[in-house]
């Protein structure tokens, strides 16, 4: 049974094929986080990261990931790996691991995503994407992405929605892909605008609503009029399948990072 490297399912699945999972809980502590709520969240959503279970310590995990790394490589090479939908994979209590399975995953001819609402790591001399590989070229195996609801107060443990704007803007750059999760959807209004701030910075924007709230949470008339502002974002956007669904589109196929540039 996968320890790190498996499959996601369900919403999950709209972002990548393969994910790895190494922590769970979150410094972040999001007042929507899914996994805070529901009969999991008593082992997945406290506001302290920890180590999965199933692992004695990081070098444990660290050998578990490049042992089943190894044993999928092939799909792996073909597809991508993300980091991570359990915690945050750029918080500082979860970094290390999570580079060090990074670098190992470039090594291996396999690209990846990573996730994150924190932007202090890209100034980690020994996390940071600047300085770590020096002449390797990570800029075409790693795409960078943070999720930006425009709801700083919703996220207390994160850097600020600015900060992270300007963390992509780094990144991207220097050359790296980058993507955004407007995910979820708090304020309609305000994930057009900072669509439209972060244009010239990102190459796909991935857009859904909040889960477990009811359907009148959102107006449809202001969902229409975000679906139409981000129709005009000149960035790749891919509609999760909740606003496809709540707006009574065809659901979009997946958009993979890495094919939205030449």
């Amino acid at each position: 049974m996968s320890k790190a490297i498996y499959t996601p399912k369900g919403k999950a699945g709209e972002y990548a094929e393969w994910a790895c999972n190494l922590y769970v809980g979150c410094s972040n502590d999001c007042s929507y986080c899914y996994c805070k709520r529901g009969v999991l969240a008593h082992a997945m959503g406290g506001p302290v990261p920890k180590l999965k279970s199933c692992f004695k310590d990081e070098d444990h995990a660290l050998d578990i990931f490049i042992k089943e790394l190894e044993a999928n490589l092939p799909e792996l090479q073909k597809s991508s790996l993300f980091f991570t939908f359990s915690s945050d994979p750029m918080i500082p209590d979860t970094r290390k691991l999570n580079w060090d399975c990074i670098v190992q995953a470039v090594i291996h001819d396999v690209r990846v995503q990573v996730l994150t609402k924190n932007a202090d790591f890209i100034h980690d001399p020994y996390i940071s994407p600047f300085y770590a590989m020096k002449g390797a070229k990570l800029y075409d195996m790693i795409a960078w992405g943070f999720t930006l609801t425009g709801h700083d107060e919703q996220e207390p443990g994160a850097s600020s929605t600015e900060e992270r704007i300007e963390a992509m803007e780094m990144l991207h750059s220097a050359g790296y892909r980058t993507f955004a999760s407007l995910e979820p959807v708090v304020t309609p209004k305000v994930t057009a605008s900072i669509a439209e701030k972060i244009a010239p910075y990102c190459d796909l924007i991935k857009v859904g609503l909040m889960s477990g709230v009811p359907h009148e949470y959102y107006k449809y008339n202001e969902m229409m009029d975000l679906a139409m502002r981000l129709n005009d974002v000149p960035v790749a956007v891919q509609f999760k399948h909740s606003i496809s669904d709540y707006l009574d589109w065809d659901r979009m196929n997946p958009i993979s990072v890495f094919k939205c540039r030449a």
